[in-house]
């Protein structure tokens, strides 16, 4: 079974995509205060409820200043997939349409923007006995022998990966010796077929901020760590461990920040590393995200670290906009 992609009429949408720290919400609320929109989130960690300070979410008065939607829509304890985002999106988008606006989505969660935009084939569920095998076999062995296992079944997802990245090593692993086939294959079927058609959609704009000088975006990671931190993430971190439910292996707390805080607060190391890991975490999120947003041909490309970058972003969808019936 196959995730259905809208149709054409549904799929009518403007996109601002980046990686973490590239300016995307300042963006996003400028084309609002230009244009009639409604903000749908792609973004895996906006979706939990609690977890407002690690995850830059937007404050009161920037959600109050135009519509959001799938933002604290989920409990930490509950995980939220592509599948549930392209059902939800497409429902949102028609509803929007149907208010007379356009639909602006706004993110860096880039599985979540493809399978939007070409589909996904329907992939393995979660086989606990499968992960626990895989956890056990990592206790053992190390997450970066686990990777190096992943190079050679399915060497397509293992290059994008960091050797440390746990999470997806293990549900890539999980995928391959559940179904026999590597995680890369599930993500390609709909991405051929859309290629094939030219890898566009009439009436979308996909604007992507892309740092012309990478070490811009580092800066702008630190910065936005450092405020983080003094805005009091590790109090909330604290906050959600009190709560005696959640536990470091769900998705929602093996997001970047909440991660490595709560492996700081589990004594794996020293709290004063907590910035420099944490700092480096993101950096590696970045590199993922930019290497997602390559794979995407009909992106319009935004140096995100340009002077006029914001004027050319508004520029772009003003002229879309008069050139959409």
């Amino acid at each position: 079974m196959e995730t259905p992609v809208a149709n054409e009429a549904a799929l009518k949408y403007i996109a601002v995509a980046g990686p973490t720290a590239s300016g995307k919400t300042a963006a996003a609320l400028a084309i609002a205060r230009e244009h009639a929109v409604e903000i749908i989130s792609v973004d895996s960690a906006l979706v939990y409820r609690g977890m407002d300070i690690g995850t830059a979410k937007p404050s009161a008065s920037e959600l109050a200043s135009v519509r959001h939607h799938l933002i604290d829509i989920r409990d930490p304890l509950q995980a939220y997939s592509a599948a549930e985002f392209v059902t939800d999106a497409q429902q949102l988008m028609a509803d929007i349409h149907a208010r007379g606006k356009l639909p602006l989505l706004v993110g860096g969660t880039m599985l979540y923007f493809k399978a939007l935009m070409v589909g996904m084939d329907a992939m393995p569920k979660a086989d606990p006995a499968l992960r626990a095998a895989i956890e056990a076999q990592a206790r053992t062995q190390g997450w970066a022998a686990l990777h190096a296992e992943l190079a050679r079944v399915d060497p397509v997802t293992a290059q994008r990966l960091h050797p440390a990245d746990s999470q997806r090593i293990q549900r890539a692993l999980e995928v391959f010796r559940a179904s026999g086939q590597p995680l890369s294959s599930f993500h390609s079927t709909h991405a051929r077929a859309a290629a094939a058609d030219g890898d566009t959609v009439t009436g979308s704009l996909l604007i992507s901020l892309e740092p012309a000088d990478r070490a811009w975006l580092h800066q702008r990671i630190a910065q936005r760590f450092d405020a983080m931190l003094e805005a009091g993430l590790i109090g909330e971190v604290k906050g959600l461990r009190a709560r005696g439910d959640l536990h470091a292996d769900l998705p929602s707390m093996r997001c970047v920040g909440y991660r490595q805080s709560w492996e700081a607060l589990d004594g794996q190391w020293p709290m004063a590393e907590l910035r420099d890991k944490g700092i480096f975490a993101t950096r590696q999120l970045a590199k993922r995200q930019l290497t997602w947003l390559r794979s995407m041909p009909q992106r319009q490309t935004v140096a995100c670290d340009a002077p006029d970058a914001l004027a050319q972003v508004l520029a772009r969808v003003r002229a879309f906009v008069t050139d959409q019936p």
